[in-house]
């Protein structure tokens, strides 16, 4: 049911209707392309040239091939300086010689100090008790002895010059009776005199042995005996705990010494291996390229500028590319979100190389990420049907056409004639009595200015098309 439209409003009206448009709703195809650039780059077949050292990290260039020149099979492509760690090869090699003959010295050592070590403690732990027994003799048994003895040499001697006096004192008296002495007696005479004389020198020595022996000798010993004692026990608990304790400490260093001898081997082992990194020669017959090719993208800048005599790759990351013969190119490309979820895997299409647009080579989408990357982009994968006389180098760039979506026949209509309000999506469709009114449709694909209705819409129909509407 219409209403009534004021008169004011109807010059309005009529302007607004000028600048309008119509348009028959009817049945056509419907596509939509998505058009991107991708690379041409070889396959999985491709070898990546990445140093990898386990210990040595000076790896300096002293011969590379040129970029992009073709190689046979076995020719050097990158050959790195190996004076160094040869040197450095062979003094390992040295050490470990030197550390086979310590090791087995200290094994050798701890042997023997396994097997001294009881006895040693014995002969200790023995001295001591023959040093407390000396001393316990000494102090309970042979200083009184001693002294004894001393007394009784010195009283002896004492009795030998009495006797030896008395004698002379006899023969005086007898040899005193006669008025003439004879030759004999006087011998004799002298001789008893000599001989109490020597009593008498015996006696004073015999008083200064006994004084000293007393005074000094005694005391020295019985000091000495007790230090011995003293120390002899001091020496075996010392021992007690530094020989079992030299066993251990001879164990952990010959622990060590075994575990340096397997870090040189090892370090050894490392160093050959990084060796090996010191020459790159090719697989087959392929092509060289400086820089790596990796992930679907071709790294050169800086990375390059270093490939040359006596320049220094990074380690630890790919730096060159050694495309084989056989390798076949494929194009890979980096899709915006939109792009990519608009496209699926085994959709065919074209690629054209700006110069030879007049060639359009066939291209089917292989792979295509469900997850962008670090860098917002979803990569894709193309095989490609290469015509035999064109051969395109590796990274060139071409311009990738697919169909992503197409109906025989579908409702299209212009975009700018869709509204979008609380009601969802309408149009203007125009009725049989010349007015019009909004109408909800279910909105479909978009393709450039023109828009897919799905449901609310028939063939016949005519909607207006604002013409002033961006």
């Amino acid at each position: 049911m219409s209403r009534l439209t004021p008169f004011h409003i109807i010059p309005a009206l009529i302007a607004a209707a000028s600048h309008a448009g119509e348009v028959t709703v009817e049945l056509r195809p419907f596509s939509i392309e998505k058009s991107f650039t991708a690379a041409a780059l070889p396959g999985g077949d491709c070898v990546l040239l990445k140093i990898e050292p386990k210990v040595w990290t000076d790896f300096k260039i002293s011969e590379i091939a040129a970029h992009a020149s073709k190689a046979a099979k076995g020719d050097v492509l990158v050959r790195f300086d190996a004076e160094d760690i040869d040197r450095k090869i062979e003094d390992t090699r040295r050490e470990l010689a030197a550390g086979a003959l310590t090791l087995a010295q200290a094994e050798l050592d701890l042997k023997i100090l396994q097997e001294i070590a009881p006895n040693k403690l014995e002969g200790l732990r023995r001295a001591a008790e023959i040093a407390k027994e000396e001393n316990t003799y000494f102090t309970q048994v042979r200083r009184k002895a001693s002294g004894d003895s001393a007394a009784q040499a010195l009283k002896r001697s004492e009795q030998i010059l009495s006797n030896q006096r008395e004698e002379l004192k006899q023969l005086s008296k007898m040899y005193e009776a006669d008025d003439i002495t004879e030759n004999t007696e006087e011998i004799i005479l002298v001789r008893q005199q000599d001989a109490v004389a020597a009593a008498e020198f015996a006696l004073r020595m015999e008083v200064l042995d006994h004084k000293r022996t007393l005074e000094v000798m005694l005391p020295r010993e019985a000091k000495t005996l007790a230090d011995s004692e003293r120390d002899t026990a001091i020496n075996f608990k010392k021992a007690e705990a530094e020989i079992p304790r030299s066993v251990e400490l001879g164990k952990i260093a010959l622990d060590a010494l075994k575990t340096a001898r397997q870090r040189s081997q090892e370090q050894l082992a490392e160093l050959e291996s990084d060796r090996a990194l010191f020459e790159f020669k090719a697989a087959s017959d392929g092509v060289f390229y400086h820089g790596p090719i990796e992930n679907g993208r071709w790294t050169t800048g800086e990375l390059v500028k270093g490939l040359v005599q006596h320049g220094k790759p990074p380690a630890n990351a790919a730096f060159a590319t050694f495309v084989p013969g056989a390798a076949k190119l494929v194009f890979v490309a980096f899709l915006d979100e939109a792009t990519a979820r608009s496209l699926k895997v085994d959709l065919a299409g074209t690629a054209t190389f700006a110069g030879r647009e007049e060639l359009e080579i066939p291209v089917k989408l292989l792979a295509l990420a469900t997850a962008p990357n670090t860098g917002g982009t979803y990569r894709a994968d193309l095989a490609a049907t290469w015509p035999k006389e064109f051969a395109p180098v590796t990274g060139a760039t071409a311009q990738i056409r697919l169909i992503s979506y197409q109906k025989p026949a579908s409702v299209v209509i212009p975009a700018k004639a869709l509204e979008f309000g609380a009601n969802g999506w309408t149009v203007e469709v125009k009725l049989a009595d010349g007015k019009t009114e909004s109408r909800a449709v279910k909105r479909g694909r978009i393709s450039n200015d023109e828009t897919e209705i799905l449901s609310g819409l028939e063939a016949g129909q005519v909607i207006v098309v604002p013409s002033d509407k961006t």
